[in-house]
């Protein structure tokens, strides 16, 4: 039987934290046993209350997607 997918994701808005870690991970991580799961950087809309400081968005980025891996 094909796994259903999932696609999530979060908004670099800072680096993950417990609230992250309480609020969505230990889902996605229980989920991804029997789900095929894509998980995005929706960077574009992290723009929208950052639009004055577009490196702060590029730096969280980047540290949302290491703490991932």
């Amino acid at each position: 039987m094909r796994k259903k997918i999932i696609l999530t994701g979060d908004r670099p808005t800072g680096p993950l934290h417990l609230g992250h870690y309480a609020g969505s991970l230990v889902s996605r991580i229980k989920l991804q046993e029997d789900h095929q799961q894509f998980v995005m950087l929706a960077d574009t809309q992290a723009l929208t209350d950052n639009a004055e400081n577009p490196e702060k968005v590029r730096a969280n980025i980047l540290e949302v997607a290491l703490d991932y891996l």
